[in-house]
């Protein structure tokens, strides 16, 4: 199992109603998705939890699991920001 997502995860901010979240791994993705997403219902929030996980197995990349983080977000009304390193 991955749940780093090595280094070609670029990191981002999602500004949340119960705070920023600041995600930089697949760990992260995978907490914020369970524990903090503000509805568990939307096609591409599921589609999030589903390549997080096929990521953190190995069979995606953790580039994929971003991208499907950032598509739930926008379903979400979840704004995103790029963090620059």
């Amino acid at each position: 199992m991955n749940w780093n997502g090595g280094s070609d995860f670029a990191p981002m901010m999602l500004v949340m109603g119960s705070g920023d979240k600041y995600i930089g791994s697949l760990l992260d993705v995978a907490e914020t998705l369970i524990g903090a997403w503000p509805c568990d219902d939307g096609e591409e929030y599921m589609e999030a939890v589903k390549v997080c996980l096929e990521a953190i197995e190995g069979s995606l990349s953790a580039e994929d699991a971003r991208s499907a983080l950032i598509r739930a977000a926008g379903e979400a009304s979840i704004p995103v920001i790029a963090v620059v390193h």
